[in-house]
């Protein structure tokens, strides 16, 4: 007999009380973050911060400042330039969209993942979500590709992220929700797009190839087939138009 507040407790009676009561889950700290946040953009995140930390080792490496990791030889063989796409560098228009100019580049769009892109995760599911993002990218490549500068180095998230807008706004209308935070928004970031040095081009290629596959995956919804062959012919169009200049 075991001693208890009041009286004893047989210890048999004890094991069998207690195996009727769920024992509290032990949560590790990346767990809960993936709940709070979702786990692909925080995985998104890590691949983008993966990038810079290795293309600012590089950098170190050769002796020069890591804070200026574009001067890494990887960074230049990622990042996209058209003329070297049309070369054969068909690997340039995806890795680009995982590079950054610098510290500030990669926390500011990193913040912007964080923001659009676990709430946009949230609402449409990890899947969809994924598919937007990447869809986005190869839509911020089409129009880099067709309308860049032919020797002019683009990298970054941007044209993923505002995919991501393009997606979030397709999903507000279809939830009949306000647009005008959104469009407001949306409208800051366009004009800091004419900033010297920001791909004004990739933005809208990404906004649009973004609002597209949401607009896809918003219609289609309640047909897989219908939604898989909508993302695939979408996605084959955007690509078609990436390496138009290929050979």
């Amino acid at each position: 007999m075991n001693p208890a507040a009041v009286g004893f407790q047989c210890p048999d009676d004890v094991v069998a009380g207690n195996a009727g009561i769920r024992q509290p889950r032990r949560t590790t700290g990346l767990r809960r973050a993936g709940r709070r946040w979702g786990p692909v953009t925080l995985t998104l995140i890590g691949v983008n911060v993966v990038m810079f930390l290795l293309t600012a080792l590089l950098t170190g490496i050769d002796g020069q400042d890591p804070t200026q990791n574009y001067r890494a030889a990887l960074f230049q063989q990622l990042a996209q330039v058209p003329v070297f796409v049309d070369a054969g560098d068909w690997w340039r228009p995806f890795t680009a969209a995982f590079l950054h100019y610098g510290l500030l580049h990669l926390a500011l769009n990193m913040v912007s993942l964080l923001v659009f892109g676990s709430e946009l995760e949230r609402l449409m599911g990890r899947g969809r979500y994924l598919t937007v993002y990447l869809v986005s990218i190869v839509g911020g490549a089409a129009a880099i590709q067709l309308f860049g500068q032919p020797f002019g180095q683009v990298a970054g998230a941007s044209t993923a992220i505002y995919g991501l807008m393009g997606a979030f706004g397709v999903v507000l209308v279809h939830q009949k929700q306000d647009l005008r935070g959104l469009l407001t928004l949306l409208g800051i970031n366009l004009v800091i797009s004419f900033l010297p040095g920001v791909s004004l081009i990739g933005h809208l290629g990404g906004l649009v190839g973004g609002a597209a596959a949401a607009g896809v995956l918003v219609a289609a919804r309640r047909s897989r087939p219908a939604t898989v062959g909508g993302v695939a012919a979408l996605t084959a169009v955007l690509l078609a138009l990436v390496f138009a200049g290929l050979g």
